[in-house]
């Protein structure tokens, strides 16, 4: 089972098309277009969900793992 503190939210800006998808379904509403490209406004607010990344039909957001800081 992934724990969803080990992912953060990561966006590809150039491959993002500006159709607002991910900023709809998102449940925190941390997302946002400006310039016709993706904007997280509050990163700190991200609840990880997956929501944006499933619905991204550009693969421009996704959640990745993050390496273990020791």
């Amino acid at each position: 089972m992934s724990d969803k503190k080990n992912v953060s939210l990561k966006t590809n800006r150039a491959w993002c098309k500006g159709c607002g998808i991910c900023v709809a379904f998102c449940p925190v509403k941390i997302l946002e277009l400006k310039k016709d490209k993706i904007h997280v406004t509050d990163i700190e607010k991200c609840i990880k969900c997956g929501l944006c990344e499933l619905r991204c039909p550009d693969f421009a957001i996704y959640l990745e793992e993050e390496e273990n800081a020791q």
